[in-house]
Formats: C-alpha cells, sequence, structure tokens
C-alpha cells in the first residue's frame, strides 16, 4: 500500500521559468528518497524501488547525492564478509 503526498514548492520566477513541472516533481522525489536512505529510513532496495531503478542505476545518484554505497561500520564489515576473505587482511 502506498500513500501519496503532495508538495507544494514557490520558486523564484527566474527559476521556474527554467523548469518543467515535471522535471520539479522527479528531482523533489528523488532529493527525499535518497535523503531517506542516507538517514537510513530505507533500504537501497526500497529507494529503487520507489524511483523505478535497479539497484546498479541507483548507485550513481547515491554517488551524486553523496550518499555512501557501503555504509558499514569496520565491526559490520568485517562480519559480512566471508571467512576465506577476512583471513587474507
Amino acid at each position: 500500500m502506498s500513500k501519496r503526498f503532495t508538495v507544494e514548492l514557490e520558486l523564484p520566477d527566474d527559476v521556474a521559468a527554467t523548469l518543467r513541472e515535471s522535471d520539479v516533481a522527479n528531482k523533489a522525489k528523488e532529493a527525499l528518497v535518497l535523503e531517506l536512505l542516507r538517514e537510513h529510513r530505507i533500504s537501497q532496495g526500497k529507494a529503487a524501488e520507489m524511483l523505478q531503478l535497479s539497484r546498479g542505476d541507483l548507485f550513481p545518484l547515491m554517488t551524486k547525492y553523496q550518499v555512501p554505497v557501503v555504509d558499514l561500520s569496520p565491526d559490520e564489515l568485517r562480519e559480512e564478509l566471508p571467512q576465506d576473505f577476512r583471513k587474507q587482511s
């Protein structure tokens, strides 16, 4: 189930003149989704789903918005790595 939100933005005329309404809506949604991802409120999979992207296509957006692709502490990373890989380091 999903809920629809309507957001109203006021932009200066000179800025608004350079944008299409659909561009504003898409950029606002993109920014919100990436901020939710940065805050760990949604997963990468959920972010990709919300933006109708593959996870692979999400990574460049994460870079654009400076959201880490891998956001684990050193301890969490050690837990996630296979045992064989950990022995090499």
